[in-house]
């Protein structure tokens, strides 16, 4: 708690704490704040901001400020005009990841694969913009904009954010859904819940239903359920790839919790599969574990045993699972299907198992962004007729083929006798 109130006192917005560490800060606010100055001096910085800055020495990489339009106030090119007003220098769309490297002073760039994304030099602040606090702007880190972009649900569908708080996620979704839709977001810290409904609210989304539940308890059989075609799910991680992770922070976490990360993570995965009617989920964590990424993956689907299949289809490479309902008129053979959504991107998953090239992996170095995963699982419907109902049966079955032969004798002498009549 002292370490936070100094905090407070020297680089944020002062103390609004009170009682006897309040008064214990403040009485020696003079010596603190000379040490400050006596540290600024010594690292040649004139900001008590630039002491937050990660020296240039330091191997902590640095990422671009990534700002997202938010298409359900404005548009990209108000956006652009109002940045040049403020004095930044608009250079067009990036043509390569090195252009978003060189990025410095108030220049900023089009992002080179996603359409509503603006770049700008690291360490560039908005919290204070008018844009943003308006909500015309989300401040989220490409990597995480790669879930719902590739999630793709078009105007009109019913979605679920499984684990979504804080809501820059749901708040995409919502914009690419236009507001036109439904989107059921849960979390189960209430704490969360609140900050996301401030959140979605001043993004402007309405087509929400928010809900403080653990998602492995919501029913998929439930009918309000049963138009949800797509499913985005982001589960708790270790956060291992996150940039601006505090130093303190456990960098490398214990067997033992990935492990019991990875234990959560394929059973939220295989809950989100039984919902009837989905299409298409998007797996994503802020990982950079194999344990966490490809192994959850692998193992969920998996988990039929020998009905698994590996192979390509439409020039795309799959990894699926098949299961159907023998005996009913039509066998419909459900394939839950592991498929490159995103061919341009460099970066693919580790080679764990068949197919986990079509994975996308995301990392500071190669793209500029915090370290990311992203799986994207479709639904594939093969119709198959079933053997009471098939010709073929019909030849290998005796008894049906015979039954056969004597309906088609009597409707032949029904035919005569109304030739004769």
């Amino acid at each position: 708690l002292p370490q936070v109130l100094v905090y407070d006192l020297l680089f944020g917005k002062g103390l609004r704490c009170g009682g006897r560490w309040k008064a214990l800060v403040w009485r020696h606010r003079a010596r603190l704040e000379a040490e400050l100055a006596r540290m600024k001096v010594q690292q040649k910085v004139s900001r008590n901001e630039d002491l937050l800055v990660p020296s240039a020495s330091t191997d902590a990489p640095q990422v671009p400020r990534y700002v997202r339009v938010n298409t359900l106030k404005t548009c990209v090119d108000d956006v652009i005009d109002f940045f040049k007003r403020q004095g930044y220098s608009y250079l067009g769309k990036a043509a390569s990841v090195e252009d978003l490297r060189a990025l410095s002073g108030k220049k900023f760039l089009l992002d080179l694969h996603l359409p509503e994304l603006l770049v700008f030099p690291p360490q560039t602040d908005f919290h204070d913009n008018l844009l943003y606090t308006s909500g015309h702007i989300i401040l989220q880190d490409k990597a995480s904009c790669l879930p719902a972009f590739l999630l793709d649900p078009p105007a009109g569908s019913h979605i679920i954010d499984a684990c979504a708080a804080p809501g820059n996620k749901t708040s995409h979704l919502a914009a690419i859904l236009k507001n036109k839709g439904q989107i059921f977001a849960f979390d189960v810290d209430p704490k969360r819940v609140a900050t996301m409904n401030t959140l979605l609210t001043r993004a402007g989304v309405t087509a929400f239903r928010l809900a403080q539940q653990d998602f492995l308890t919501v029913d998929p059989g439930d009918p309000q359920y049963r138009r949800v075609t797509y499913i985005l799910l982001d589960p708790s991680c270790s956060g291992s790839g996150m940039v601006n992770r505090a130093p303190q922070e456990e960098a490398a976490p214990s067997a033992q919790r990935l492990q019991a990360l990875a234990t959560f993570q394929r059973k939220v995965l295989s809950h989100a599969l039984r919902f009837p009617a989905l299409r298409r989920l998007v797996y994503s964590t802020c990982s950079l574990h194999q344990e966490e990424n490809e192994d959850v993956v692998r193992s969920v689907l998996e988990e039929s045993g020998s009905t698994f299949r590996c192979g390509t289809t439409g020039g795309r490479s799959v990894w699926g699972h098949s299961g159907g309902t023998p005996g009913s008129a039509l066998t419909h053979i459900s394939h839950h299907r592991l498929v490159d959504a995103f061919p341009s991107w460099p970066c693919r998953g580790l080679a764990a198992f068949p197919g986990a090239e079509c994975c996308l992996r995301a990392s500071p170095t190669a793209t500029l962004t915090h370290g990311f995963f992203v799986a994207v699982l479709e639904r594939h419907e093969d119709r198959a007729a079933a053997p009471s109902s098939s010709p073929l049966a019909a030849e290998e079955n005796p008894q049906h083929k015979e039954g056969m032969e004597l309906g088609a004798a009597r409707k032949k002498r029904k035919r005569k006798k109304q030739e004769v009549a």
